[in-house]
């Protein structure tokens, strides 16, 4: 299967989340349109299913494989820009690392089984009291963890387009 470079797509869509509700809300306007196009190279069952690895991930805590360099460096960069990276859209077509890649990729995943998943993983960070520690920026607040998945999600779900 050959990959699109995701970051030249045009068509996705413009997303802004303050919060996780306004997440809930997207993914069930998404699950009731009656034809959804995805963009780039994940089906939606797969974006559904690595938005929720990554929340699941901020509860149980989540082990990110990078090359040394990216371990030393990327603590230090991000605790100059975190308030960049919890408030300004993430960049699309970003190659991870592969031991990554392996642990955020979901492999296919259906429609239905991917949005029980995000479900799930939206469900648990509403109702969790304590958030594990950030791969790369440390301990975070509640209201950052909710941040960094509006900005995650806004990423992810601005490839899925509802048709009418």
């Amino acid at each position: 299967m050959s990959t699109r470079n995701t970051d030249g797509i045009t068509a996705r869509r413009s997303l802004r989340f303050e919060s996780l509700d306004d997440i809930a809300a997207d993914v069930e306007r998404l699950a009731r349109a009656k034809h959804v196009r995805t963009l780039g190279n994940w089906s939606a069952g797969q974006i559904f299913q690595h938005l929720a690895i990554v929340m699941h991930g901020a509860i149980d805590g989540m082990e990110i494989p990078l090359p040394l360099p990216m371990r030393l460096l990327l603590p230090v960069v991000l605790l100059f820009r975190k308030q960049k990276f919890l408030n300004s859209p993430m960049p699309a077509g970003i190659s991870l690392p592969k031991a990554a890649a392996t642990a955020l990729i979901p492999p296919p995943t259906s429609w239905d089984d991917g949005l029980a998943a995000l479900r799930s993983g939206l469900r648990r960070l509403q109702a969790s009291p304590r958030f594990a520690r950030h791969p790369f920026l440390g301990n975070l607040t509640a209201a950052e963890w909710a941040q960094v998945q509006c900005r995650h999600c806004e990423l992810h779900l601005s490839f899925l387009v509802p048709e009418k």
